[in-house]
């Protein structure tokens, strides 16, 4: 294949109403046509995602039975043609510059191990977000954030080339939650660079439901502590954690009464109802998954 062909790799839990707005979008790029293909990886789903794709030229499908995105975009690496790979979700939405400006930023920095583009946050009603929206358009998905401070990007919008699979190896299939910034680490430790593009942008619903936010921090809760379980000082530092999520967060509690972001004193109240619910929703997480490991190492020292 062409030096600079794009293997566009989307894995999917049903979701076919956001994935058809996707790959619309992936159909109309200013990358010549001929030079990218998109892989949607089927994880399972009981949705007809098969029927969906069928719809449009520049996708084909497979399949991983395997759970999770990472055991997913795995399978998508396997049978991609590319030398170039762009990663994005199905609830995602790319910009029709978006391959284009991925390419181009991974060619312009010599020995790039990843390019992160911009997750712009749009809410259901502009003029009206709720509290939940816009906690999660505040602490999520900040690319930026997460290349400078945290050597990784999110698979929501991410490029990288074929080689540096090979030399840092996949992601790991066993995380449901992470498995991004533990790559990503392995990039960093590997000696690759990470850049942070403002114009590789993709659009991204925030969540409206408190619920679907309280999955997203039980989800990444456990992924954390998947990283962390294995290595002793690690899992203390997990333990001050959860000590740390306990104490009453009175300093951000006043930071959020003073936000300009959020508009009147209702607003604010159910934003701080928001953040005090998550806050110890992981704080208990983190005590069932720290006992529980606890528990099982104890168990099997004894043996």
């Amino acid at each position: 294949m062409p030096a600079h062909f794009v293997s566009v790799i989307i894995p999917v839990f049903n979701d076919c109403e956001r994935l058809n707005i996707c790959l619309r979008s992936l159909e109309n790029q200013t990358y010549p046509k001929d030079l990218y293909e998109v892989i949607v990886v089927d994880n399972n789903s009981e949705e007809d995602i098969e029927s969906l794709v069928k719809q449009f030229s520049q996708v084909r499908i497979t399949h991983e039975s395997l759970r999770g995105s990472y055991a997913a975009r795995n399978k998508g690496i396997s049978v991609a043609k590319g030398y170039v790979f762009a990663f994005t979700d199905s609830d995602c939405i790319p910009t029709s510059t978006w391959i284009e400006k991925g390419v181009e930023c991974l060619l312009q920095t010599p020995n790039t191990g990843l390019v992160a583009g911009k997750v712009e946050i749009f809410f259901q009603d502009p003029t009206n977000p709720t509290a939940v929206e816009l906690y999660d358009s505040m602490n999520f998905l900040r690319q930026k954030h997460y290349v400078e401070n945290m050597k990784f990007g999110a698979t929501a919008n991410m490029f990288t080339f074929k080689d540096v699979f090979e030399a840092v190896g996949l992601f790991n299939s066993e995380l449901k939650s992470g498995g991004d910034q533990e790559w990503g680490e392995r990039v960093f430790a590997a000696g690759y660079k990470q850049v942070y593009a403002d114009d590789v942008c993709i659009a991204h619903p925030a969540r409206r439901n408190l619920k679907d936010l309280q999955k997203k921090v039980i989800r990444i809760t456990e992924g954390h502590y998947g990283l962390v379980s294995h290595n002793e000082e690690l899992s203390m530092v997990f333990f001050k954690e959860i000590v740390r999520d306990i104490k009453p967060p009175i300093k951000s509690i006043l930071k959020i009464l003073v936000n300009k972001k959020l508009q009147g004193m209702k607003q604010k109240i159910e934003y701080i109802y928001v953040v005090l619910s998550l806050k110890y929703l992981r704080a208990w997480k983190k005590i069932q998954l720290y006992l529980q490991h606890s528990y099982y190492r104890n168990k099997h020292s004894r043996i």
